[in-house]
């Protein structure tokens, strides 16, 4: 119970962290270029991603679980160390945090400069799919691993159509970059989770038979966000060279 109530927070947390950049992009585009082309686009890019989900999660099940947990385990844990690595940095000063109302203005002003065609709007279609798209492979990497691992790709599918709506619905309610969501928060407590999966199914794959089997997970995680917060707390107290 406990493992797949994490599988569902960990896709929902991080669909919802790629989902808000790519709205950025095709808020800007309708906004400036018109709703038709980018929300075409958008649609376009999640039925892709569905497929792709619907064919990878079932194809993965034929791999020896050990292999699998391994392999996907390794995946995950550089995954997420990667996530966490920004978000630490973010968070003691040492690098930029991300501007989503200054990548919306470049999105706005990329718009307005590019030509139009005739019919559909190629660049606005274009551009939202390849956003869309390229946002939302994270997003189907992390419900494939989560879910396949823990034999639950429906709860993590779950996560990330709960993320999807309530994102969408943002959105189309306020129709702004979301930059008053606390996306390194967000992407810190994504980075926890991916890595402390990471580290618990790799080591599964190894053949380590973790004590108490979901609750060694949970300590995983009390002990990822501590390790975390040591670092952002030493980084912190370091000279300030902030890089985008």
């Amino acid at each position: 119970m406990t493992g797949n109530l994490l599988v569902f927070l960990g896709a929902a947390l991080a669909s919802a962290v790629e989902m808000v950049e790519a709205l950025t992009i095709v808020l800007a585009l309708g906004v400036t270029r018109g709703w038709r082309a980018p929300l075409q686009g958008a649609a376009a890019a999640i039925a892709v991603l569905a497929v792709v989900v619907a064919l990878l999660g079932p194809a993965l099940q034929a791999v020896p679980i050990d292999l699998l947990r391994l392999v996907v385990g390794s995946l995950l844990l550089v995954f997420g160390l990667q996530w966490l690595r920004k978000a630490i940095l973010r968070a003691s000063g040492l690098k930029a945090p991300h501007d989503e109302d200054a990548a919306y203005a470049g999105e706005i002003e990329a718009a307005r400069a590019a030509g139009r065609s005739p019919g559909i709007d190629r660049y606005g279609f274009v551009i939202s799919f390849k956003s869309t798209l390229l946002e939302g492979l994270e997003v189907a990497f992390i419900v494939i691993t989560l879910g396949v691992n823990q034999g639950a790709t429906a709860i993590a599918a779950a996560g990330a159509a709960v993320a999807l709506v309530v994102v969408v619905v943002v959105g189309a309610l306020v129709r702004h970059p979301l930059s008053r969501v606390p996306e390194n928060t967000l992407k810190f407590a994504v980075g926890v989770m991916l890595t402390s999966f990471g580290t618990f199914w790799a080591g599964e794959g190894v053949g380590i038979d973790w004590p108490g089997a979901d609750g060694a997970l949970a300590a995983l995680i009390v002990l990822t966000v501590a390790w975390s917060l040591l670092f952002t707390r030493l980084l912190g107290r370091a000279p300030k060279a902030v890089t985008a």
